[in-house]
């Protein structure tokens, strides 16, 4: 008598979501339900000399497969398992060749650095002149183009580096570069090509069903205003070299991942090929995504958000700088916030996106520029905790020695305006500047831990302009409840929380 083997385990259903920042590319993975069964990140190259921010497509790429792999290994999943991939990233110009090679955008000439990074202010003149055009496209965009956007970028170069203009032979933001490299497939992503590039998303609302929306033709550039900014030699090839088509994001690319980019040695990802790929979205989007259409933990009986409940809500997604995202089923022209954006976030709702150009940043460096930074550095290592516990622990330490009723009463006499990289909303000033009041010959623990919550505190109020200035122009945006109002051992986003509501 036989019986019957057992059938085979079933394969698991892994999704990998591949997310570069300013700083580092990190890889996570997740089963059906949404649960994180792994992640890794690998830092990446950047160069920085005065306005101009530039980094490698070909060491982001290496640390995108470093990372994935550590991550597989961390989290004991293997290639196979891997049934769709997705690529987040920074709204970054790329520049690369007929063969897909890099062209430099750099004054040293150095082909490694082929990418503008989205924080490079190097195209402020040329955003202005782009702004004097009074271009309808402008509407757009809260009424004026930022030097952190892509047509600026393009006229810097065409203007200033003649050679790599006539070379390039595709511009595109990082992730859809992610995306090209996977797959071959060089359809743009209506989040990029609309938040960055005036490609104007709305020419397309009736092709919003799952056959229409596939490799749609490039029905949203206003060729008028490429000529007249003066780089109209983008429009040849039905926009060859920005766009030809494009897609909703998730729309599955080409024939998935290239045997190429998926092989297992060497450098690569480590996955099958044919793997899905989906459009890409910028880094901030993808985290708006998420958040937007979340259920509130404190409202367990919930099993979907409403259409109107997301219209309340504002994303804030917090790294380097800040992005401020809210939506509307009608479109609002808000000056000096970028939008709206018709679908480049959430399907069919029209995208306000504000935002702070230094946060994260402007707190790293108003503390590692502080003469008793690296003492508190030790002293932190030392502890295993993070500068910023410390520092706030200093702080709850000065509130009660001085009988301060509380924690934001302790910077009356400091103040800081954190506008140290422009401000990009609600006044849209590149050139803006940022400014510290009320320091002293004090050098100690005690002041600099003063100074960075009077920091969070400028942040904070700047976070409080942008909803106000939205709110004011149509949104709605309700604040948070104020019952967490946070702890003091809480990490410095908990504290800015807390700080936002002093500020009401």
């Amino acid at each position: 008598m036989t019986t019957a083997a057992p059938p085979p385990p079933s394969r698991r259903s892994i999704s990998l979501g591949v997310d570069v920042g300013t700083g580092s590319a990190r890889a996570g993975l997740f089963d059906n339900d949404g649960r994180l069964l792994g992640s890794a990140s690998s830092p990446i190259q950047i160069w920085k000399e005065g306005d101009c921010v530039e980094q490698s497509s070909t060491d982001i790429w290496l640390a995108i497969c470093t990372a994935v792999k550590a991550a597989c290994s961390l989290a004991n999943i293997s290639g196979d398992e891997v049934t769709s991939l997705g690529f987040a990233a920074t709204c970054s110009l790329v520049a690369v060749d007929y063969d897909g090679e890099p062209v430099t955008v750099s004054w040293s000439g150095d082909t490694r650095r082929n990418i503008i990074v989205w924080m490079d202010h190097r195209a402020v003149k040329q955003a202005e002149r782009i702004n004097s055009s009074k271009s309808p496209v402008l509407e757009y965009c809260g009424g004026a183009v930022s030097p952190e956007m892509e047509p600026p970028k393009l006229l810097w170069v065409k203007e200033n580096l003649p050679e790599s203009w006539s070379m390039a032979f595709r511009w595109m933001d990082l992730s859809d570069w992610l995306s090209f490299r996977a797959t071959g497939d060089d359809t743009r992503s209506l989040c990029t090509t609309v938040c960055k590039w005036t490609y104007l998303g709305h020419a397309h609302m009736q092709q919003t069903n799952e056959i229409d929306s596939r490799d749609m033709e490039a029905l949203g550039w206003d060729d008028d205003f490429w000529e007249e900014i003066g780089l109209g030699d983008l429009v040849d090839g039905h926009h060859s070299k920005i766009g030809r088509s494009v897609a909703f994001p998730g729309h599955a690319l080409g024939s998935g991942l290239t045997p190429d980019a998926a092989k297992a040695r060497n450098l690569e990802l480590g996955l099958v090929a044919g793997t899905p790929v989906g459009t890409s979205l910028i880094d901030a989007h993808a985290g708006g995504v998420g958040v937007m259409e979340s259920v509130p933990v404190a409202d367990p009986e919930s099993k979907e958000v409403d259409d109107e409940a997301i219209c309340h809500r504002m994303v804030l997604v917090c790294g380097t700088s800040t992005c401020h995202m809210a939506i509307s089923k009608t479109k609002l022209f808000i000056p000096g916030v970028w939008g709206p954006f018709w679908s480049a976030m959430v399907p069919q709702y029209w995208l306000t996106e504000g935002g702070q150009s230094a946060t994260g940043a402007l707190l790293d460096y108003i503390i590692e520029n502080h003469v008793a930074s690296p003492r508190l550095a030790n002293r932190a290592a030392s502890r295993s905790i993070s500068i910023f516990e410390l520092l706030n622990e200093i702080l709850e330490s000065v509130k009660q020695e001085v009988g301060s009723p509380f924690l934001a009463a302790l910077t009356t006499d400091i103040h800081v305006l954190p506008d140290f990289h422009g401000n990009r909303s609600p006044i849209a000033d590149p050139i803006s500047k940022g400014v510290i009041c009320g320091l002293t010959l004090d050098t100690s623990e005690k002041q600099l831990a003063l100074l960075y919550l009077a920091t969070v505190q400028g942040i904070a109020y700047g976070t409080r302009h942008i909803v106000e200035h939205c709110n004011a122009h149509g949104h709605k945006v309700k604040y948070p409840c104020r019952h967490d109002m946070g702890h003091v051992s809480d990490p410095p986003e908990k504290i800015w929380t807390l700080l936002f509501h002093t500020t009401k």
